[in-house]
């Protein structure tokens, strides 16, 4: 390289460690529930290896995206209760992974933002690690707003880039200031139930605040009938309950001053959560979801590729020099680049030179299992709308008990002190281990007649959806807890 070219080089360099700052200072005040991701079910029953090398090389290799497809996995809609919004919202939908003769099925509720094929990947390595199990994953009744149509057309980017999608506009949308948890929980009833028939097992868990709802549904009183009876195990990957998020070091916003004022913003037509705005891809409530869907699409299809998203983005977000396809997804969802622990895996890095630089895969999460999820296009990775009153609830559950105002707020937390089924616990380095804390601490108060506890400090936040079965401690501990295998400690 001459003199000239290395100086060009240093100037590259220094311009990419100063949006590594930029990026940390823009998004350090993201909520610790900020996740792309969605959660993870499971519970004790009887019943790739990475490598330096592109992008195109990890998506393609043997046992990249898991274990593959080796049956149907239809994405069917479950009918639910009115709840005031469009024609045709009146319905979730469930992945399903899996034999439909399996004893057992496994249901994963998403955390927040977080859609079905958060789970599709962990779901098969799971199939194949505990016969006789099914997974479903949950997609909540808002994911029916999103407009995903564009992506079957032939230029996604223009489709949404340029605005020729559908919105939901806030001020036309008074019923999302009621899809609240209790809506939340009597339609994940409804899937519930459905999962449980003919006497099969239902298993109920779930990542971030995904497991907070899982956790809420075991101790919800349904006229009379407590949650915990409809299933045979719960499961917390990374979230939870009774200071589960302490470590993150962010309070939990619960007072009744900061309720009400929550409340008033709410009934003012703030119906919709914005945090994801904070990444500075968009100020819409769906912006930052489209873009992280359009980077999924181009890395799946054209790896190597120039990126197409590349000369769009924000002045903000701008690397200092050309990347692929899969270089640009590698930006937005690795750790090395600033961005928090609760949006992040460890995937690798980009290549140290090129003329447009490519990605190598070096960590534990091969960017091509996070292009073959995120790219979708139904279902998706994350939901578009998340419900402003949904997270005041799940706030206010975080004491997991009958306040007064938990009632004021018609959460039914009756029964948590008798949960008596199985629970399985998941921590990383995301809260600094007050995942485990908090899962034993619910142990303790209640008739959970034994439970298993594991961590590794190695993954961040969702590393555990999308890591190569090889090196993903979730999907060995947890079959074999579904197995029947659970190591108390």
């Amino acid at each position: 390289m001459t003199p000239g070219a290395r100086a060009v080089e240093r100037e590259r360099e220094a311009g990419l460690d100063q949006l590594f700052l930029e990026v940390r200072e823009m998004t350090s005040r993201l909520p610790r529930r900020t996740v792309l991701g969605g959660m993870i079910g499971g519970a004790a029953l009887a019943a790739a290896g990475t490598g330096a090398g592109s992008a195109v090389a990890a998506g393609r290799a043997p046992g990249a995206t898991g274990q593959g497809a080796v049956g149907p996995e239809p994405y069917v809609p479950v009918a639910v209760g009115a709840g005031g919004g469009p024609a045709g919202t009146d319905r979730v939908h469930v992945l399903k992974v899996g034999p439909d003769t399996a004893a057992t099925v496994l249901l994963l509720v998403p955390g927040m933002f977080g859609a079905a094929n958060d789970f599709r990947l962990l779901a098969r390595d799971l199939v194949a690690a505990a016969p006789g199990l099914q997974v479903w994953a949950l997609d909540r009744r808002e994911e029916n707003l999103s407009d995903r149509s564009g992506f079957a057309g032939p230029d996604p980017l223009a489709h949404y880039l340029d605005g020729h999608y559908r919105t939901q506009d806030p001020a036309a949308s008074p019923f999302a200031a009621h899809w609240g948890l209790p809506l939340t929980l009597t339609d994940l009833r409804a899937v519930v139930r459905s999962a449980g028939r003919g006497g099969r097992r239902v298993v109920l868990g779930g990542h971030s605040w995904g497991a907070t709802t899982a956790m809420a549904y075991a101790a919800w009183d349904f006229d009379g009938c407590p949650g915990y009876r409809d299933l045979a195990g719960l499961v917390v990957v990374d979230g939870g309950v009774l200071g589960a998020f302490d470590g993150t070091g962010e309070p939990v916003l619960d007072s009744p001053e900061q309720i009400r004022e929550r409340l008033a913003a709410i009934d003012a037509g703030a119906v919709f959560d914005l945090t994801l705005s904070g990444v500075g891809l968009g100020s819409r409530a769906e912006s930052t979801q489209i873009w992280y869907q359009l980077a999924g699409h181009y890395a799946l299809h054209d790896p190597d590729g120039p990126s197409l998203l590349q000369p769009r983005l924000p002045d903000a977000l701008r690397l200092p020099y050309p990347v692929t396809n899969a270089g640009l997804l590698g930006f937005f969802v690795d750790a090395g680049f600033g961005w928090p622990n609760s949006i992040t895996v460890h995937s690798g890095h980009l290549a140290d030179s090129g003329d447009v630089r490519g990605w190598v895969d070096d960590g534990i999460t091969p960017l091509g299992r996070v292009a073959a999820a995120y790219a979708g296009p139904v279902p998706a990775v994350w939901e578009w709308y998340w419900p402003a009153r949904l997270s005041v609830d799940l706030d206010v559950t975080d004491a997991y008990t009958d306040s007064p105002l938990a009632r004021s707020l018609g959460l039914r937390l009756h029964h948590a002190d008798r949960l008596d089924v199985p629970l399985y616990a998941f921590g990383t380095s995301y809260a600094n281990g007050t995942i485990e804390a908090a899962a034993r601490t619910v142990v303790a108060n209640s008739r959970i007649p034994y439970a298993a506890y594991e961590t590794d400090t190695g993954m961040n936040h969702l590393d555990p959806l999308f890591a190569a079965p090889a090196h993903n401690t979730l999907t060995r501990t947890l079959a074999e807890f579904l197995k029947g295998r659970p190591g108390t400690r």
